[in-house]
């Protein structure tokens, strides 16, 4: 059992709500505004003394890279599952993963002619088991953290919650943004000022949700 503060009890459950709500911990920036922090470090601050007490685990070099952990707390106390299992050896716990280039209009977004390359990845760094990766385009995601030349982890689904960052279709054009349905009407919500919110009708034929983001990879250096 861990004893945790009220805070770090609080930028718990903020992480876990994020994750239900987004498929996407949130990152320091969003945890500082919430809570009133003067600034990420102290956010910073925080996740590493969690870390410390193995109650999330930070993934170095990816982006909101925060892994909660197999707990549930209870009147201030982290109770760790009890249940262990064998893991397999590390090279067996790899997911491989295509990585999408350009989409050609009216094609499959997994079609032979789109993946570019293959990659083996750690399951663990993503929020549910992705099927493929999609190369980020531009910079209207950025105060998400999702900088141009990211590597999308994406689920293939058809359906979206309100809040959560989705792979669409429009046209021609692959796109990645934030989801709002109301109605009939379904929009595709820019994290970037400098950009314009897309509308449009959800049986609209050239529009079509691919998937959501549960992850994200970034190359460092």
């Amino acid at each position: 059992m861990i004893k945790l503060t009220a805070r770090q009890e609080q930028i718990l459950n903020l992480i876990r709500d994020a994750i239900q709500n987004t498929g996407f911990p949130p990152t320091r920036a969003e945890i500082a505004t919430e809570l009133g922090f003067r600034s990420a470090n102290a956010a910073e601050e925080h996740l590493q003394a969690l870390a410390r007490k193995g109650a999330i685990e930070i993934s170095p070099g990816t982006s909101r890279g925060i892994r909660l952990r197999d707990m549930h707390l209870e009147k201030g106390v982290t109770r760790f599952g009890a249940k262990q299992m064998a893991l397999p050896h590390p090279s067996l716990m790899q997911l491989s993963l295509p990585l999408v280039g350009r989409v050609a209009a009216g094609s499959p977004i997994l079609a032979q002619e789109h993946i570019e390359a293959t990659y083996s990845v750690d399951p663990s760094l993503f929020t549910a088991k992705p099927d493929y990766l999609l190369k980020v385009r531009g910079m209207s995601m950025r105060d998400a953290g999702i900088l141009d030349g990211d590597l999308i982890a994406v689920k293939k689904s058809d359906h979206a919650k309100n809040g959560q960052i989705i792979v669409a279709r429009l046209g021609d054009e692959v796109t990645v943004k934030r989801y709002r349905k109301s109605g009939s009407v379904v929009e595709l919500l820019p994290e970037n000022p400098d950009f314009t919110t897309i509308r449009v009708e959800s049986d609209r034929e050239d529009f079509a949700l691919e998937g959501l983001a549960v992850g994200l990879l970034r190359a460092w250096g």
